[in-house]
């Protein structure tokens, strides 16, 4: 059974289209699931799909944002 590879944060940041800022971010405020290993961290992007699923990306609080009327 092959194993899912480890990912870098490039990687997690194009995948979700955002920057490797805001990845670091996530990670330090938000609990974005990442191991470090040395200096680098490393990501499962099954972990990080799942995460941002289940809100991850929401901050405390906060009401999940919804596309704006006549939009959905």
């Amino acid at each position: 059974m092959p194993t899912e590879p480890w990912v870098s944060v490039e990687d997690v940041a194009n995948h979700l289209g955002i920057t490797k800022d805001s990845v670091y971010r996530w990670i330090d405020r938000k609990g974005l699931p990442a191991h470090k290993i040395g200096r680098l961290w490393k990501f499962q992007l099954s972990d990080v799909d799942a995460w941002v699923k289940a809100g991850g990306t929401e901050s405390p609080g906060s009401e999940p944002e919804t596309a704006p009327p006549g939009k959905d």
